[in-house]
């Protein structure tokens, strides 16, 4: 059995669990410490069996807990190496410049799969203002689950790495007029719109209505902006988009959470 348990997901904090009988993986650590530990008990995990981090970009809502966990559960923290020197940057001391090190570091590339565990774990490019992020999938046990979040739009390549996918977590941030109308800057709007930004509720619809290929049994629909979206919205549109094509009515479909955990979905 595979299963995946949101811990947090949204621009405050984003982390998730991949677990086999052998295998867990914390996906992303966003949270702090205390924060990722309580979460993870309350979603009935066990924060001991932690076998390795694996990080998808360099941005604090998915770093923010790494350093103190990391070392506090001495397991491989798993990064590209673009992301591991500009995560040292921004988390070095201000004061005397010293940059973190992790003991256990791990570096791999995009495009080249690598194994924790029973878990092989493929990392692939996508589009946002990070310095090498990734999405990932996950296949174990005859299992494939897909995690991407923080990308702009979909190309093909996305795509095609998350095709055949079990189970997708994938990103649905905004809703293009209440983004539109909202309290963020017009630079921010930009940046969140723009090809490096984040997926709106309309991009994703049109990738289920049209390219998507509805193998998943469950579909979670992640990193909603609480500034300028809705879960109802969310809902709506992904729902209007699986129900125009009826193979795709099985997808089960829910909702990650900012503030509290998901119950484990499992596979």
């Amino acid at each position: 059995m595979v299963s995946l348990t949101v811990l947090a997901s949204g621009s405050k904090g984003n982390s998730s669990v991949l677990a086999t009988s052998r295998t867990c993986i914390l996906v992303d650590c966003g949270l702090s410490c205390r924060e990722t530990v309580r979460r993870m008990v309350a979603a009935g995990e066990d924060p001991l069996k932690i076998s390795a981090i694996v990080i998808s970009h360099e941005h604090s809502d998915h770093v923010n807990g790494l350093w103190v966990l990391a070392r506090r559960l001495n397991v491989p923290v798993y990064m590209t190496g673009a992301t591991y020197a500009e995560w040292q940057y921004w988390a070095r001391d201000k004061e005397t410049r010293t940059k973190p090190h992790l003991d256990k570091i791990e570096i791999f590339h995009a495009g080249k799969a690598f194994t924790i565990g029973d878990v092989t774990v493929s990392p692939f490019t996508i589009p946002h203002d990070a310095i090498d992020p990734v999405g990932f999938t996950f296949r174990a046990e005859g299992v494939k689950i897909g995690i991407v979040t923080d990308l702009g739009y979909m190309p093909r390549s996305v795509m095609d790495n998350i095709c055949g996918c079990d189970g997708l977590m994938i990103e649905s941030n905004h809703d293009l007029e209440m983004l539109r109308g909202g309290p963020y800057p017009w630079q921010v709007k930009q940046r969140v719109m723009s090809r490096t930004g984040h997926l709106s509720n309309a991009a994703l619809a049109q990738f289920f209505s049209s390219d998507y290929d509805g193998s998943a049994a469950f579909l979670v629909l992640a990193h909603l902006s609480e500034a300028n979206n809705h879960p109802d919205l969310a809902r709506s549109a992904a729902e209007q988009a699986l129900a125009s094509r009826q193979d795709l009515l099985r997808n089960r479909l829910t909702l990650a959470s900012q503030h509290a955990p998901l119950a484990p979905i499992r596979l």
